[in-house]
């Protein structure tokens, strides 16, 4: 009885011995296994057989793409001037064999290099450039780091420089620099509005000045159309009533009393000149056989 519980027992044994040897390996991981302390192979997403005793995951490594966001590092540039720079490294493990066995400590010495090379590109730049060329120094760094970081194992997909802090004097400077274009610019816009502003109003009096001068000319126009209309209306009318004239047979006794009449209004004492026809003399006899003529 007692052999048979003990042969059960070290059947448990064994059974929970192989389970724990199945492994399964997630997506976007990778097992590193050593047999007796030597590399043997890497397993990839699956379930995997674990020799027992034998066999050792030595490293579990995530395939994911990564983010090291480091320390401000202090650089000098060029010109000596001291700044804090903030970097951040995007970078990926594409052989889990050398990233296990590649350097101690990758990830540190990937944050010493990415130090150290910084520095060394800082340093072949003065402050402007430092300051203005952040894609330049974004691509160097990148592609020195992405070459180092080969025999780690290590892809180096993108560095960008997050943030430079210059000294407190120079911050202040700059700021007053700033200060000084932005006042610069409000300056030229304005005196921009105002000169725009003085010439719409110039072109607006020159424009007021022609539609003025047209209208008076256009006015002349019509008042010397208007006169000239009106002259020929009484040259027509006199015209009409000399015809008119003419048509009922007047003789020269009607076309004396006419005359007779004009002069008549025109000595009404309107007038200071009075012109006397030369046959004053005959009007009047032809008055006198008016009123002959009127009395019968």
């Amino acid at each position: 009885m007692i052999g048979f519980i003990a042969i059960v027992a070290l059947f448990f044994i064994i059974l929970l011995i192989l389970v724990s040897c199945l492994k399964i390996v997630p997506q976007s991981f990778t097992y590193v296994i050593e047999r007796l302390g030597t590399y043997v192979g890497t397993w990839n997403t699956g379930i995997h057989f674990l020799i027992p005793f034998i066999d050792k995951i030595a490293k579990k490594v995530s395939m994911k793409e990564r983010v090291l966001d480091f320390e401000p590092q202090p650089v000098i540039t060029k010109d000596n001037v001291t700044m804090m720079i903030d970097t951040v490294i995007y970078f990926q493990i594409t052989d889990s064999k050398l990233f296990t066995y590649g350097a101690e400590d990758p990830l540190r010495a990937l944050e010493n290099l990415s130090a150290t090379t910084l520095r060394n590109l800082i340093g072949e730049l003065n402050l402007d450039d430092t300051l203005t060329s952040r894609d330049t120094i974004n691509n160097k760094l990148r592609s020195i780091l992405d070459v180092a970081t080969d025999p780690w194992g290590i892809k180096v997909n993108r560095v960008e420089v997050k943030n430079i802090i210059p000294p407190e004097p120079i911050r202040a400077a700059m700021e007053k620099q700033m200060k000084a274009e932005r006042e610069k610019r409000e300056s030229i816009l304005i005196a921009e509005g105002q000169k725009q502003s003085a010439i719409l109003v110039a072109e607006g009096k020159k424009q007021s000045a022609i539609l003025e001068a047209e209208a008076l000319k256009e006015a002349a126009i019509m008042k010397a159309e208007g006169e000239a209309r009106a002259i020929l209306e009484i040259n027509k009318a006199k015209a009409e009533g000399i015809k008119m004239l003419k048509d009922a047979g007047a003789d020269a006794t009607v076309v004396k009393l006419k005359s007779l009449e004009t002069f008549e209004k025109v000595s009404d004492g309107q007038s200071t000149k009075i012109i006397i026809p030369s046959d004053l003399q005959n009007m009047a006899g032809l008055v006198t056989t008016v009123k002959e003529l009127a009395k019968k």
